[in-house]
């Protein structure tokens, strides 16, 4: 919460070069299955949240833009393509997985059901493993090391590498 108890969210893209923060409620969060949103994501569909009665602030880097319509621009980093913002005459939508605390944010209705792909409402009866049980097939992972930007908001991104004894 900020000082006058607005409630307030951060987050931004993989690499941590666009980063924002949302001050106030958010507004309606939904999932959009059009073809569009699942272009723009490169994804089964786009989670999207209004930030529309909110502050919204870039607080690191600028992000740059792709015009997908006549009335919408698609928001992303330029580094490394993180989608991050749907801008149309109503307002903007934020992506929720680029919040730094996506779990927080729960979609309550999903949009454009007509390009919906057949298998998506099946995703979640499919069998689950964790990222680490792949290790006989993917033996990188013992030792991968993650570029992506933590969480958080940070002073500086990247971290300066610790000068050389």
């Amino acid at each position: 919460m900020s000082l006058d108890n607005r409630p307030t969210y951060s987050g931004g893209c993989q690499c941590g070069a666009v980063r924002f923060r949302v001050e106030g409620a958010l507004g309606d969060a939904s999932v959009c299955h059009c073809r569009m949103c699942q272009k723009a994501f490169g994804a089964f569909y786009a989670p999207l949240v209004s930030v529309r009665g909110a502050r919204l602030e870039w607080t690191r880097g600028r992000m740059s833009t792709f015009r997908s319509s006549n009335h919408v621009k698609r928001g992303f980093c330029n580094k490394c393509g993180t989608p991050l913002a749907f801008t149309a005459p109503d307002g903007t939508a934020l992506a929720i997985g680029a919040f730094d605390h996506p779990e927080e944010i729960v979609p309550s209705i999903q949009w454009g059901t007509e390009a919906k792909l057949p298998y998506v409402d099946a995703i979640g009866s499919l069998p689950q493993e964790e990222t680490m049980a792949d290790l006989g097939e993917a033996p990188y992972l013992a030792d991968l090391v993650s570029y992506q930007h933590p969480d958080h908001d940070t002073e500086t991104w990247p971290p300066k590498k610790e000068a050389s004894k």
